[in-house]
């Protein structure tokens, strides 16, 4: 992606998980918004996104974080919401092992508590662990944990997975986490 669509993800994401309101829009109880009047509120607060702009970006953002609705002509994020939506997702059986990258000032935390949603909808976890990397990565020096998802689905835990395979918790308790080892 280019710099100007970059620039395109990263307020789209902003608007469609935490600042709908930034922009005058209204996400509907399943944080979808017509297609039209995203691209309206863009124009009426800042520079605009054309129809071919939002195109290129949501078909060329790496981590796949928007769908669309074609047939309704509406769009949303997969995930990541701070602002209250609820993404019809139907629960799923996860792997045995999940991961989470992590910066490295977290992980005696999380060894300690666990993994919590901050102030998202649901904790993020990863399938494998290059995707954990790279979001660990994001911040610096970063540390990948493992996570025993199939005790933690035995145990009653529920998971669900999004179109672009980020697998969501409510939490991870701190006894289903550990740090992965590192490579020689």
């Amino acid at each position: 992606m280019n710099t100007k669509d970059v620039s395109r993800s990263k307020r789209l994401s902003l608007v469609l998980r935490h600042q709908p309101q930034s922009i005058g829009i209204t996400l509907d109880a399943n944080g979808w918004v017509d297609v039209a009047t995203l691209l309206d509120a863009l124009a009426a607060h800042g520079p605009a996104i054309t129809r071919d702009d939002l195109d290129r970006v949501v078909t060329a953002n790496d981590k796949q974080r928007f769908e669309w609705d074609v047939e309704a002509d509406r769009i949303r994020a997969r995930q990541g919401h701070s602002v209250e939506v609820d993404l019809d997702l139907e629960p799923a059986t996860p792997p045995p092992l999940l991961f989470h990258g992590t910066p490295t000032r977290n992980v005696e935390a999380i060894l300690a508590e666990g993994l919590h949603k901050a102030r998202r909808h649901h904790v993020h976890l990863s399938a494998d662990e290059d995707t954990a990397h790279r979001v660990g990565a994001r911040r610096g020096e970063h540390v990948v944990l493992s996570v025993d998802a199939a005790s933690m689905a035995d145990a009653g835990h529920v998971f669900w997975v999004t179109g672009n395979g980020v697998w969501l918790a409510d939490a991870v308790p701190a006894e289903y986490v550990s740090r992965r080892p590192t490579a020689p």
